[in-house]
């Protein structure tokens, strides 16, 4: 009996000392990574925010990796320091991407890369999702990436070698090639960008149907206007390195645009049709009307009578179904012609 006993215990010991048996610790796959920190998406900004009741940058990117026993520093700056340095052309999902002069010299932001030139981080908008390539505001600020061990790399299929595009040569001003000449707004994008009121990205493109962001919405009016840039911070959100700071701050003082709360513009959201239509019906003293809406999604809503003025003006119209569509993004062939007919009214 005591001899059995003993090869028991001994089996016991054998497997349990078995690597083959031994469950792999601090181990995630990129996409849990990046479906968990999706999870937290508009989680509001709080600086020094370390859970999910406010979030800074830093103070996110430890929350998520800290879900899979993965302990990062607690600084921007130092979790740059940290993994293996990956190049822009080879980030995978779970890669940390950082960027540079946000609010200070050097880094200053962090996110976390989702794929398709996708990241998501902790703004002032709170936790959302942006571009590094065509964002306006991160994408020049991008500065490197850093890949962890403790996330596993899931293999990559073997492609074929994709032929090298033929590198497209810089149009003449007011060109682009994705604006072709059939383009139903060809004419207010061609004429805005001969003013410089309005410009595309590199290699002539200008992405019609992008979104505009606030701080684009802001600098098109003050240029259209010719409205000298003003250095004061108006905002928290809009420190005097933000790239539209002046501008911004131009149309704010000339009494044109408001913040989307106290102290705060949101720079990077997206802009609304409604908030066009305040921005155009103060930048260019819109007569009032008086009428009531014909839209149905409009009556009640808090920009009703700046929407009756553009519409009254025919600087904007709504859709076939009897909407005007207040709360949607407009694009920026859309705002184009919209500042286009106000100019020209």
């Amino acid at each position: 009996m005591k001899k059995r006993l003993m090869l028991m215990i001994i089996a016991v010991l054998l497997l349990s000392a078995n690597p083959f048996n031994a469950t792999e610790a601090n181990a995630a796959t990129p996409n849990e990574i990046t479906t968990y920190a999706n999870k937290f998406k508009g989680t509001p900004y709080k600086f020094g925010g370390t859970t999910p009741s406010g979030f800074d940058c830093s103070g996110y990117l430890r929350y998520v990796f800290n879900n899979f026993g993965i302990s990062i520093p607690r600084t921007a700056a130092e979790q740059y320091k940290i993994g293996t340095g990956v190049s822009k052309s080879n980030l995978k999902e779970g890669d940390m991407v950082f960027f540079s002069g946000t609010y200070k010299a050097g880094i200053s932001h962090a996110g976390i890369y989702v794929g398709n030139g996708n990241f998501i981080s902790a703004t002032s908008s709170g936790v959302t999702v942006a571009n590094l390539n065509t964002n306006s505001y991160w994408a020049p600020k991008y500065t490197g990436a850093r890949r962890l061990s403790e996330v596993k790399n899931v293999a990559t299929p073997v492609s074929k070698p994709v032929a090298k595009p033929v590198a497209k040569k810089a149009l003449p001003v007011g060109q682009y090639y994705d604006v072709a000449t059939g383009h139903w707004a060809v004419k207010e994008i061609k004429s805005l960008s001969t003013q410089s009121i309005i410009t595309g990205y590199d290699v002539s493109l200008f992405k019609p149907n992008n979104d505009v962001s606030r701080a684009e919405a802001a600098t098109i009016i003050a240029r259209a206007l010719k409205l000298k840039p003003v250095k004061s911070s108006a905002f928290k959100d809009v420190p005097s390195s933000h790239w539209a700071a002046g501008n911004i701050n131009a149309v704010m003082k000339a009494g044109i645009v408001q913040g989307r709360s106290p102290g705060h513009y949101a720079p990077n959201a997206k802009i609304t049709r409604a908030e066009i239509s305040k921005i155009l019906t103060n930048a260019f003293a819109l007569k009032a009307s008086n009428s009531s809406t014909s839209f149905k999604d409009v009556k009640g809503h808090w920009a009703e009578g700046s929407i009756n003025s553009v519409t009254a003006s025919n600087l904007a119209t709504g859709y076939k179904d009897g909407t005007f569509k207040p709360n949607a993004n407009a694009t920026r062939a859309e705002y184009a012609t919209f500042v286009h007919r106000a100019i020209n009214k």
